[in-house]
């Protein structure tokens, strides 16, 4: 089995990416600012890639990332820009003071990871076998799943909250948050970042 790859995101607001890499056998530290990072990086500069929020406190994407490339330790580090900006003036400057890619907000995670994989190939970081996740277990457990916890998990990834589910399906709220929990326990998720992933990989299959 190949090493997990670490990343190293730096963003102001990083619970999203947090939640989701892990799940694609990544080993994920967050900072969230551009001096925290620079300390985390003075500590530790063993990542194989870095996701860089350019709009953040104290210390923005830009300058981190020209610490980054300053620094004999980190200036080989492969990184991301992520921003919110579509401004192809600053993404190419961003380009040329370092940067191996960017990607724009809003993103989703599947576009991002094929970004990840493209770099890490790209600066010749060892390639993983997929970007799927493992379901080969999961898919066992699925079964264990009653009609009741498929159809608040259908209506999950289709982006409705509790109270939504809850009049869909005629049951009250406490009921969804308890097939949530067991479903939880079955696919051995934590939140509901995690649970959204996996359902969508499994119905993908």
């Amino acid at each position: 089995m190949p090493a997990l790859k670490k990343i190293l995101v730096i963003d102001d607001n990083p619970k999203i990416l947090e939640d989701a890499l892990p799940l694609y056998d990544y080993e994920v530290e967050t900072a969230t600012d551009g001096l925290k990072a620079m300390n985390v990086l003075s500590n530790n500069s063993d990542f194989d890639i870095i996701l860089l929020d350019v709009m953040m406190p104290n210390m923005s994407g830009w300058d981190v990332l020209k610490e980054i490339r300053k620094n004999e330790d980190t200036k080989d580090i492969p990184v991301i820009m992520i921003t919110a900006i579509s401004n192809e003036e600053k993404i190419v400057k961003g380009l040329k003071d370092g940067a191996d890619d960017y990607i724009v907000k809003p993103f989703v995670i599947p576009n991002l990871l094929a970004r990840i994989e493209a770099v890490l190939r790209r600066c010749n970081r060892v390639k993983r076998e997929s970007l799927q996740i493992n379901v080969d277990n999961v898919k066992e457990i699925n079964n264990e799943i009653t009609k009741k916890e498929s159809a608040v998990l259908e209506l999950l990834t289709k982006g409705l909250d509790n109270k939504e589910i809850a009049t869909k399906l005629n049951i009250t709220e406490l009921t969804v948050k308890t097939h949530l929990r067991n479903i939880y326990k079955k696919l051995n998720v934590k939140n509901r970042t995690q649970l959204v992933l996996m359902a969508m990989q499994l119905n993908s299959k």
